[in-house]
């Protein structure tokens, strides 16, 4: 009887090896990816899984796939070359470099970078080996990444219009943006930073395209929401293709800095914008496969553009704020909002505040409410992941997103060439050593009645924000201001009605509020889309977010379940990443050389 694999680190005690610092990690990653070349090109799948442990991944970013797979173990990797073989003619694979990588005292592997390419692409590839006792070394990951398509380089660089335009620049920029005698081939709707990016990757790629974005300025998704909001992550994780920030930036970025930087970078870039638009409809004809999207105008107008894609570029925030339906409110006399309407403390003031929801966002509008003397109490629905950006980012975020890090593209292949179920075993690690630095916050938090958790499976906030886009706070302040009681903390109960002056709970204890604020998250990401292009019942939008068995983002970053509609979204760091792969697989569409897309089953929910 087969028993079920449970990943494990190759920790040296497991493996029953030590490796000294003198190592040649080149010799041996030379001599590992000479006979990995040499298997491939004669399409010997035996030998391939020679060079692999007992239990290896592979993760493929778009190249062999054209989409986001992870295989574990050696027959689903052998079954996925035995598939891919023939179409991605797979080959060319050539060493680039390796280092002796120690992540952990008791882990040692070898990190190798090799280039690869296929019938119609260029790719990069990373394989970390581990050593064993009879002193062969073999892969226990391996990733292969879609790099760029063959004929069709970005235009920068050498690339870029090397002609002086006198006095014409103005005028050729007007008529770009109006599209009064032509369509894009792409249509983006949302200007954040994650539409911004895709639309910077496409016109690099020679892609015509127009954003369309419904406020009157680039950068008002963060310009507008509340005062407090600065960035939980670190300036060298959060770069924007092509323009990096200056090295003067802070290590976290306010909100209104940030939306500064979003509009000086559309500019910059010269990206084809409509403001102060929506649309409003985008119908397929199935003869020619164009999509007709209706633009609408500030002024009442309408325009139809005939395109090839449609791209939601909407965000984690792209469905709607969802606010529990909870009886009673109607006779509550107080205000009733989403956190995502709320502007600052000031306009509190004097008023007893109740924040239903307990992670970054209720944490963040709570500190601000106490540094303004407003009463204010966080309702905690269920436990808290809580880790302090002062002990937890420069753990999490080192050595790739930290000073003196590599370069940000190869911290971004590096990062992604760990498939992500196997990275909760890194994560782990981490997670417990973060928790032993922040271990006075959390006991004096649970000295008060917070309720905290450690992350599913003892492994941090990353999954719980893969899974649910939530259910954790990253402290720059608000625990403390919780631990001397400046925020009130109620979770002894569940909420079962509003009252004339408040809210009752299922113990029968009631709290008055003048003021209840959710900051409970947003619906389904697919509401917006069944809003414009509609859904047929039989083929029906594939969920957006969350981790499928394989441990991949579900339809982030490709089609949508409908031909040649995407939904790209993510932080900036996601946004920066992925943006190349949906402008490539966009740009592979354009150019006739996108194959077919082999794809995990999707699980509708």
């Amino acid at each position: 009887m087969s028993t079920a694999y449970t990943p494990s680190l190759p920790t040296l005690d497991k493996l029953g090896v030590t490796v000294p610092d003198d190592l040649d990690a080149e010799a041996i990653a030379k001599a590992w990816t000479t006979s990995f070349a040499q298997f491939v090109a004669a399409r010997d799948i035996p030998g391939i899984l020679s060079l692999f442990d007992e239990q290896p991944w592979w993760r493929d970013l778009f190249s062999l796939t054209w989409d986001l797979r992870t295989f574990q173990g050696k027959d689903k990797i052998a079954k996925f070359l035995e598939d891919r073989f023939d179409e991605t003619q797979f080959g060319g694979i050539q060493f680039i470099k390796a280092k002796l990588d120690r992540p952990y005292p008791d882990i040692a592997w070898i990190v190798v970078y090799f280039a690869f390419e296929t019938a119609v692409a260029t790719g990069s590839g990373i394989v970390r080996l581990i050593p064993s006792k009879e002193g062969v070394w073999r892969a226990v990951t391996i990733s292969t990444n879609l790099e760029g398509l063959k004929g069709h380089p970005e235009r920068v660089g050498a690339l870029r219009n090397h002609l002086p335009s006198h006095g014409k620049w103005l005028e050729q920029r007007r008529k770009e943006k109006e599209y009064a005698d032509h369509d894009p081939e792409v249509l983006i709707i949302g200007g954040g930073q994650s539409g911004l990016d895709l639309a910077a990757r496409l016109k690099h790629y020679g892609v015509d395209n127009l954003v369309i974005e419904r406020e009157p300025r680039i950068g008002n998704q963060w310009r507008n929401r509340y005062e407090a909001l600065c960035l939980h992550d670190p300036v060298w994780f959060d770069h924007m293709p092509y323009i990096p920030f200056p090295e003067s930036w802070p290590v976290y970025t306010p909100a209104q800095k940030l939306a500064d930087w979003l509009e000086f970078y559309a500019e910059a870039l010269e990206l084809n914008i409509w403001t102060s638009s929506t649309v409003t409809k985008a119908v397929r004809n199935e003869e020619t496969g164009k999509w007709a999207v209706t633009v609408k105008k500030a002024d009442g107008s309408e325009r139809v553009f005939n395109v090839d894609h449609v791209v939601f570029a909407l965000g984690l925030g792209g469905g709607a704020p969802l606010i529990p339906k909870i009886p009673g409110q109607e006779g509550f006399q107080g205000q009733v909002l989403h956190s995502t309407a709320h502007h600052a403390a000031r306009d509190h003031l004097g008023k007893k505040v109740f924040i239903v929801g307990a992670c970054t966002s209720a944490h963040d509008i709570a500190s601000d409410y106490a540094e303004h003397g407003v009463d204010v109490t966080i309702f905690q629905r269920s436990s808290t992941y809580v880790m302090s950006t002062k002990e937890g980012m420069p753990r999490m975020m080192s050595p790739l997103y930290w000073e003196g890090g590599p370069p940000t593209e190869e911290a971004d292949l590096l990062n992604a060439s760990i498939p992500i179920l196997y990275s909760k075993l890194l994560a782990k690690r981490t997670a417990a050593g973060i928790h032993k630095a922040d271990n006075e916050l959390l006991e004096n938090l649970k000295k008060v009645g917070y309720r905290t958790n450690f992350g599913e499976d003892d492994s941090g906030f990353v999954f719980l924000a893969l899974k649910r886009a939530g259910g954790y706070y990253l402290d720059v302040g608000a625990c403390q201001k919780i631990i001397d009681g400046k925020i009130k903390i109620k979770n002894d109960a569940q909420i079962e009605r509003f009252t004339k002056t408040g809210l009752k709970f299922d113990n029968g204890s009631e709290v008055d509020a003048d003021v209840v604020m959710f900051a409970t998250g947003f619906d389904d990401y697919r509401g917006p889309i069944r809003a414009i292009i509609g859904e047929d019942p039989k083929q029906p939008l594939t969920p957006i977010w969350g981790l499928n068995a394989e441990g991949e983002l579900r339809t982030a970053w490709r089609e949508v379940g409908v031909p040649n509609v995407w939904y790209m979204m993510g932080n900036l760091a996601w946004s920066r990443f992925y943006s190349k792969h949906v402008a490539l697989q966009i740009k592979a569409k354009q150019e006739g050389l996108f194959g077919t897309r082999y794809s995990a089953p999707t699980k509708w929910d």
